[in-house]
């Protein structure tokens, strides 16, 4: 074998080993996480920066258990940011967390903010609000809340009303999230770090981009289904040429296109 292409060989396979002892370090992250507590909840958004469509967040609940289980050992190697995934490897995914789910190893849920709520919240009240949407497909806010446990003296109505706080840490990707109803970490680059984290981007991700394939069906013409209403060349040109739809983001467009164009021509921003 020439020596130039032993070389590439061997640069691409310690590439290879480096990936994939990053990914293997998301599950040890995890059960550094989970060591105090019963179990983690990751959360991850998609969508916050598109011109169209709503934003999707998710959220997966695992335990212990499952990151000591035979999955995350043999086959949580594979599992990443969304973004560094292909659209295959990540419907990939989601069948198998489909499957865990279905057996009980992990809990998943997502949560989605229409554009309306964001025109109305402005996009990060509106991730909020889809993250709150996801954890409550899990746990209500309340169950994170300390509370007494009834004694031999409580009536009979407080004692069968009574539920002890969870022992839950939830992770959030990114920084901390102010005035939120659920008590969080927030983890910077946690897509990249933590493997629920990771699994809540992928579920977000595969979710939103099955939204926007829906869309284009609506609205054809803009080519939702290939870029999933994020900025492109493509998707500029099309607001351009046909104005917005009703799943456009008003503001996102009007900064798009501050300053490329004649104010007097923004009468494309109207709905079609």
């Amino acid at each position: 074998m020439p020596a130039g292409l032993r070389e590439v060989l061997a640069l691409r396979g310690g590439f290879l080993c480096d990936s994939a002892m990053k990914r293997r370090q998301l599950r040890g992250f995890d059960l550094k996480q989970i060591e105090t507590v019963a179990s983690l909840i990751g959360v991850d958004e998609a969508g916050r920066g598109a011109l169209a469509g709503p934003v999707v967040a998710a959220a997966v609940l695992v335990t212990k258990e499952f990151l000591e289980g035979r999955w995350a050992i043999a086959k949580a190697h594979r599992v990443n940011d969304s973004k560094q995934l292909t659209a295959a490897e990540r419907e990939e995914l989601w069948q198998e967390f489909e499957t865990l789910a279905t057996q009980g190893q992990l809990h998943a849920h997502y949560g989605v903010a229409s554009v309306d709520e964001i025109e109305e919240r402005n996009i990060l009240g509106a991730t909020k609000l889809a993250m709150r949407r996801a954890l409550e497909g899990i746990y209500p806010p309340g169950a994170f809340v300390a509370a007494i446990e009834p004694d031999l003296f409580s009536s009979l109505e407080q004692r069968e009303s009574f539920q002890p706080r969870v022992s839950c840490r939830i992770l959030i990707d990114g920084l901390p999230l102010k005035n939120f109803p659920y008590p969080h970490h927030g983890i910077v680059s946690g897509d990249a770090r933590s493997l629920c984290i990771a699994m809540a981007s992928i579920i977000a991700k595969v979710t939103r981009d099955r939204l926007m394939v829906a869309l284009d069906t609506q609205f054809p013409g803009y080519g939702f289904a290939q870029h999933k209403g994020y900025s492109t060349d493509d998707h500029r040109d099309a607001v351009l040429r046909l104005g917005r739809c009703p799943h456009h983001r008003t503001l996102f467009l009007r900064k798009l296109f501050a300053g490329q164009i004649d104010p007097a021509q923004m009468d494309f921003l109207a709905e079609t």
